[in-house]
């Protein structure tokens, strides 16, 4: 190839290329018209190649061509590149622009489960009377779960099949929050309130009324001089707060073996107003929890004086709580965390 034809190539490429970048369509295709034209394996190094067939004397004045035909094209990219991110810029600003006075989209706001507000809510009324929330341990022994609350070895509550093992050193997912009164009497001396709200688990065949894990809080109060008759008139405080004021109550005989004397605490059928329905057995009564004076026993193993203190205790299923709030009859719906319920509690 002699100067001449070198020469018209290169100028022939340096148009085609200045041309292709000011058609280029987007910043994609330019790196790519770049990489054809300056690579390693461009078109301009393929024309450059042609300078080695050239006399010595030309090689100077191609070389210098060559350097104008490169810097020209670099030039022309460079101009493509900017006006393209420019527009490509205003496209992209174009298509995500916001109107700032269009209304937000509203944020889907959560609410507590049933069970966690029902079990706030009693929370709440007994700390205004000075009781103080303690955790216990879900995994007890057998020793704190039965036998420090006055439960001996062949009670039927110790059956295998009521009572959750997880090892052969008798320990035991516990089955009732009773257990929390033995810790906070030996870790707190009297005068004690204290409400030990958590969950509990028994060997259960799930139906509408029971379940293989539930909730309960647990109420203990140790003072001197404490009486059946503060047990009646805390609870009777509570069943107003928590299902209106003016609500009946009434206290029956009852059997748990960590109080002596034991009772039933129930309140006026919340269906019929006490005239009689299915609901509450044509009685008239809802029983919602268990209490009583606690054994001089448990006392003992407390490590408090039963001569000196007294005390009571009591322990509700905030499920049954719940039901009797909302008027839900099967508590499995609790648990199958179906929104069209969940969200009537909203």
């Amino acid at each position: 190839m002699d100067l001449a034809g070198l020469t018209e190539d290169l100028h022939a490429l340096r148009d085609e290329a200045i041309a292709a970048a000011r058609a280029a369509a987007s910043t994609g295709d330019l790196e790519q018209l770049e990489v054809d034209l300056l690579g390693k394996k461009g078109r301009l190094t393929v024309v450059l190649r042609g300078i080695g067939s050239l006399p010595a004397e030309d090689r100077p004045r191609v070389g210098a061509i060559a350097n104008e035909v490169q810097t020209a094209m670099r030039s022309a990219l460079a101009d493509a590149a900017s006006s393209l991110r420019s527009r490509e810029l205003a496209d992209r600003l174009a298509a995500e622009a916001v109107d700032v006075t269009t209304p937000g989209r509203s944020i889907r706001r959560g609410t507590y489960h049933p069970i966690v507000e029902t079990a706030d809510r009693i929370t709440r009324i007994f700390e205004q009377f000075g009781f103080v929330v303690y955790e216990g341990p879900e995994v007890e022994d057998d020793l704190t779960n039965f036998r420090m609350l006055n439960i001996p070895q062949d009670h039927p509550a110790r059956d295998l099949w009521d009572t959750l093992y997880v090892d052969v050193e008798n320990h035991l997912l516990r089955t009732h929050t009773s257990p929390g009164q033995i810790r906070v009497m030996q870790s707190t001396r009297p005068p004690i309130r204290a409400l030990l709200p958590g969950r509990c688990f028994r060997y259960e065949a799930v139906d509408a009324s029971h379940a293989s894990e539930f909730f309960q809080v647990e109420g203990l109060m140790v003072d001197e001089g404490t009486t059946l008759a503060d047990l009646k008139g805390l609870l009777d405080q509570f069943a107003q707060a928590m299902y209106g004021r003016g609500q009946r109550t009434r206290f029956r005989p009852g059997y748990y073996p960590f109080t002596e004397p034991s009772v039933a605490f129930d309140v006026e059928c919340l269906v019929c107003g006490g005239s009689g329905c299915p609901a509450c057995s044509r009685t008239g009564w809802m029983t919602i929890l268990g209490a009583g004076m606690v054994h001089p026993v448990v006392l003992q193993y407390g490590g408090i004086d039963p001569e000196r203190y007294q005390g009571f205790a009591f322990g509700m299923g905030v499920e049954r709580i719940a039901n009797l709030r909302h008027a839900v009859t099967d508590l499995r719906l609790y648990m199958e965390n179906d929104l069209r319920f969940l969200e009537q509690f909203r």
